[in-house]
């Protein structure tokens, strides 16, 4: 029994010995490979002095484990002994040390080659912070053609046939259609419910224009059990529709910052059945920005939205963009605003009572009602100005929410210095073209490029203007890309 113990102590001893070296021999290692860089013949010579010294150390080891062993053969003669079995906690504690050396060289391996990839890297992959999703900023444009926020110039189209203008009257901002920017603004409508104000070719009352307009927007408009629009809790038999033309806002009207200016008609001197659209004309009152123009804005800066099925729905009250809504906590009330269709409802009610819009209400007569509105209009633009001096025409906004994701791009000093270029390099060898890159290398960056994980391109950010890229200058881009 002691000479089996003996024997495993001496043979575990001579393996902690071996391990003791070996690992002395790593950390040796380590030191010389941290100095590898270095080539000096002084650094050689301290190399060689400490590897005599390390071999004098093993021979003197060496040496005293032989003494050590003999001195144990001479006791065993003497006086056999048991022997206490070898430490298990000093062979854990080599264990970890050679886990420890394992992995200082791993640690090593990597950044090394780390660092050797981004000399000549081509392409980075982004971290996961490096990219910010689901990002939305309102984006907010004058609503009429070129970006103009407040249009004053109202033309009719002469291609517009009259059994078209028996339904609605299309607003250009040219007088021509031919002109270079002419297009179509709006459009302006007037519906009754009962379908008196325009005559039908049949002599059918139930079936005439005003009523196939007023229809349609409720249908549009209303929820499907209302059968009549009702502003500030009055209902309205009828209505003027005025309904923005789609390709002038992507996605509403921007509430709050629209304003409708009308002028008053004279159609106060004029019987009903006969203030039709020929008849028509400014009030002679309304001569400058007085109490005369009715100024219309939303109450969205006032109270909340109603929702139904046409989406928001705001009231048109009595105000301005620049003054506010006049006498908020009464304000007087002349229709709808619906931003997401671009549609503005206005009470005819109102304005026969506002504006003197002697609006045709009789059967079978083509009252020409739309007419009103658009004259209305337009002399507001044409010849009225605010105490400011701008042009009282018809004020609006588009606005939209565009989601973007945002890609930062980050450039470190020691990255992307060099180029792919042809006239970087010349010659077969491929030396620099300029010597003065052998050491301080210089790029500008122009343009960055987005991948898949198939290493496709995708898409391409350019920059605003080239930006010098060297190993004493970094770089953060942030590349912004809108859905």
């Amino acid at each position: 029994m002691n000479t089996y113990q003996n024997k495993y102590e001496y043979d575990l001893y001579d393996f902690v010995a071996l391990e003791n070296e070996e690992l002395e021999d790593l950390e040796d290692g380590e030191e010389e490979e941290e100095e590898s860089g270095e080539g000096t013949e002084m650094r050689r010579r301290r190399r060689r002095r400490r590897r005599r010294r390390r071999r004098r150390r093993r021979r003197r080891r060496r040496r005293r484990r032989r003494r050590r062993r003999r001195r144990r053969r001479r006791r065993r003669r003497r006086r056999p002994r048991r022997r206490r079995r070898p430490s298990k906690r000093r062979f854990q504690r080599l264990v970890k040390a050679q886990a420890r050396a394992l992995a200082r060289r791993m640690i090593r391996e990597r950044d090394l080659t780390r660092l050797r990839a981004r000399f000549g890297r081509i392409f980075s992959t982004f971290d996961a912070l490096d990219v910010i999703e689901n990002q939305q900023d309102t984006i907010t444009r004058g609503l009429w053609s070129g970006g103009q926020g407040n249009l004053v110039n109202f033309f009719t189209s002469s291609a517009q046939t009259a059994t078209q203008k028996r339904y609605y009257y299309e607003v250009w901002n040219s007088g021509s259609t031919t002109t270079a920017g002419s297009e179509a603004q709006f459009s302006i409508a007037w519906g009754h419910q009962g379908g008196s104000g325009s005559a039908d070719e049949g002599g059918q009352v139930n079936d005439t224009p005003s009523r196939a307009i007023y229809s349609q927007y409720r249908n549009l408009l209303l929820e499907p059990d209302d059968a009549t629009f009702t502003i500030n809790g009055q209902e309205t038999p009828h209505c003027y529709f005025i309904n923005v033309n789609r390709a002038r806002f992507r996605e509403r009207l921007d509430e709050g910052n629209l304003e409708l200016n009308i002028t008053p008609l004279s159609g106060n001197g004029h019987l009903n059945r006969g203030f039709t659209g020929s008849a028509v004309s400014a009030s002679t009152v309304a001569t400058d920005a007085g109490a005369a123009v009715i100024r219309l804005v939303d109450d969205s800066k006032l109270s909340d939205a109603r929702i139904n099925q046409a989406g928001s729905i705001y009231s048109l009250v009595s105000g301005s963009i620049e003054q506010g809504i006049y006498n908020s906590t009464n304000p007087v009330h002349y229709g709808l605003l619906y931003p997401q269709l671009g549609v503005c409802v206005i009470s005819g009610l109102a304005m026969n009572q506002s504006a003197s819009f002697n609006t045709v209400t009789g059967s079978e007569i083509q009252g020409d009602n739309s007419f009103k509105m658009f004259t209305a209009l337009s002399h507001s633009g044409a010849f009225l100005t605010d105490v400011s001096g701008d042009r009282l025409g018809f004020a609006a906004r588009s606005s939209e929410k565009i989601k973007s994701t945002h890609y930062f791009v980050r450039i470190k000093n020691s990255e992307y210095n060099f180029s792919n270029n042809p006239t970087f390099v010349s010659g077969s060898k491929g030396e620099f073209k300029q010597k003065s890159f052998l050491f301080d290398p210089k790029v500008y960056i122009t343009t960055i490029g987005l991948y898949n994980g198939r290493k496709e391109l995708l898409a391409t950010a350019k920059l605003s203007k080239p930006l010098l890229k060297s190993f004493t200058r970094e770089a953060l881009i942030k590349v912004k890309l809108d859905f």
